[in-house]
């Protein structure tokens, strides 16, 4: 999953880490003779700070009710900045917490750097064989498991009913259907077709699996971006863009695009089940009913989203292992995954909990599993979570015309050799 913060949100969330302590705050505790937990659990949340970020606390806070000689000390940081500021501590070996909520990519980039402790035979790890196999694969890195999936995730086009009915149009399936849809919508009813994300280039990988393409193909070491179908996924999203059929911006796109869906100025929108709860907070939506969520619009290759997530993992220099590695295998066990489920509509990464009462039923996340299950994974390679910097900044030039598709690809292969050495 990757979102922006709003403004005040982030600073507020900055406040808090500040003053909080991270593994190595002199806290040691531990296990008593007989067997009981103690000390301090420090913990980074990089969820949604308004709706998601409640439902984690909480979670997290009744973790003490099982051992009450734990504190529990959660911090929310900025999605944004948590992964750089979790290497900045690891690597100063101050203030880095016990867990932190890792994305799927990040993790084997941690663990690669040595800030991970390897979990396998700890009890985070409970019942492990009840995992998605797509879920557990972005664990392991190098024959170990150095995290627990959280969540997972993928994308589809979030759409308004009532725009929709007003115009009198179908679902796109195919991006021309996308086209069509949004100049009728337009001018039937005036609104936009499509807000796309500019300012974070996740949002174009549906795009370029959609061509066939992908950032690089791992197993041969080379880089795939600016391929002919890298340029082709470039030039579909700025004709949208020129042809009117989308708007697009270069900066906080998170909260405009949001703000834009929830306020019916547009009807539809690219995003992930994490985006539900934060969706039905908006005046078009009061009613539930009237959100959509339909497969991302397929390419000339086919429909592809890219496969997400959340991890926990443990700081390898935490001074509270063992009461660590209890706390996420809590936070991670069948029971809270249900509830977090139930209250925001995110996907399990265990197999158990869709069978279970107000899983099974959620509308939401019966729409996600299957495109989950045909989400297009990243390569889990230490280098991922680094591809997307470069990406970015030629996806926003492209989408804003400050460069053309060939040279923005071209651009960023550059940028990924320079990245993966010895890479074709």
């Amino acid at each position: 999953m990757r979102r922006g913060i709003a403004a005040t949100a982030l600073v507020a969330a900055l406040a808090v880490s500040a003053t909080a302590c991270g593994g190595d705050d002199g806290d040691k505790g531990g296990k008593s003779s007989s067997g009981e937990l103690s000390g301090t659990v420090t913990w980074w949340d990089t969820s949604t700070v308004g709706s998601e970020d409640k439902v984690f606390k909480k979670i997290a806070e009744d973790f003490t009710k099982l051992h009450p000689k734990v504190n529990v000390k959660y911090v929310n940081v900025p999605f944004g900045e948590a992964q750089n500021k979790f290497k900045n501590a690891a690597q100063s070996g101050s203030g880095a917490p016990d867990v932190i909520r890792s994305e799927v990519a990040w993790t084997p980039e941690f663990a690669d750097l040595g800030y991970l402790a390897p979990l396998d035979g700890t009890a985070a790890l409970k019942d492990e064989d009840d995992f998605l196999k797509q879920a557990a694969a972005s664990t392991a890195y190098n024959d170990k498991t150095y995290a627990v999936p959280q969540v997972i995730d993928s994308m589809g086009i979030f759409y308004n009913k009532k725009i929709f009915k007003d115009a009198g149009v179908e679902v796109p399936k195919t991006i021309d259907e996308l086209k069509t849809v949004s100049a009728t919508i337009k001018e039937k009813t005036g609104k936009t077709g499509l807000y796309l994300r500019g300012d974070d280039a996740y949002w174009f990988l549906s795009f370029l699996y959609g061509e066939g393409g992908d950032l690089v193909d791992a197993e041969k070491k080379t880089v795939t971006v600016d391929d002919e179908a890298g340029v082709k996924a470039m030039k579909v999203v700025k004709d949208l863009v020129d042809s009117k059929a989308a708007i697009t911006d270069a900066t906080n796109g998170w909260d405009n695009m949001q703000a834009a869906f929830k306020e019916g100025k547009v009807a539809m929108m690219i995003n992930g089940p994490w985006a539900v709860t934060d969706t039905y907070a908006g005046g078009q939506f009061t009613d539930k009913s009237n959100l959509g969520i339909a497969p991302v619009p397929a390419g000339t290759a086919g429909q592809g989203a890219p496969q997400g997530g959340h991890n926990l993992a443990v700081y390898a220099g935490s001074k509270n292992l063992d009461a660590s590695y209890a706390f996420v295998e809590y936070m991670t066990n069948a029971e809270n995954q249900a509830k977090v489920a139930k209250d925001l509509s995110l996907l399990p990464t265990r197999n158990s909990v869709y069978s279970q009462p107000g899983v099974a039923g959620n509308e939401n996340v019966n729409f996600f599993r299957p495109v989950v299950d045909k989400a297009v994974e990243r390569p889990w390679i230490p280098e991922t979570g680094s591809l997307f910097a470069p990406l970015v900044t030629e996806y926003t030039k492209v989408l804003t015309g400050q460069t053309t598709p060939e040279k923005g690809v071209k651009a960023v292969g550059e940028e990924y050799r320079k990245l993966l050495k010895d890479w074709k």
